[in-house]
């Protein structure tokens, strides 16, 4: 019995193929991989580009992953990454957030839009109900 397990068999002198797999080579590519993800992951996440204002305000905390609006310096409204138009943001939110209004939602507004811009924009989601409503600003830089 022992013979017939041998990768030689003493009978008929052929090499008998090793049945196991070598998973060896499928875990260097998942760790090639996770690696890859982790350095793109961050990278992914900045969405659009904003030259928020600075402050010194501490930091909100919380457990929930809030939605973004985000208006450009040109006074485009996105939702998330996604262009909107005023008229569709309460909408879209509304759908999104199956009618929670204790939602959070934070509001980046470039430094160089007007002022009256982003409060439009903060009306009309305080007006929808939404309730949780925060501007995001960048930390001053300490040079």
């Amino acid at each position: 019995m022992a013979a017939l397990l041998n990768d030689w068999s003493s009978q008929t002198g052929k090499y008998r193929p090793m049945a196991e797999i070598n998973v060896t080579p499928f875990v260097d590519v998942m760790l090639v991989l996770l690696v890859v993800f982790m350095i793109t992951a961050p990278l992914l996440t900045v969405g659009v580009k904003v030259d928020l204002p600075e402050t010194s305000a501490p930091i909100i905390a919380g457990q929930d992953e809030p939605l973004a609006v985000t208006v450009s310096a040109s006074g485009q409204i996105f939702l998330q990454e996604t262009e909107v138009e005023l008229s569709e943001l309460v909408p879209r939110l509304t759908a999104i957030t199956l009618n929670k209004p204790d939602t959070r939602i934070f509001i980046r507004g470039d430094k160089a839009i007007a002022y009256g811009v982003v409060m439009e924009v903060m009306g009309a989601l305080t007006e929808a109900g939404f309730r949780r409503v925060a501007l995001v600003t960048e930390r001053p830089s300490s040079n």
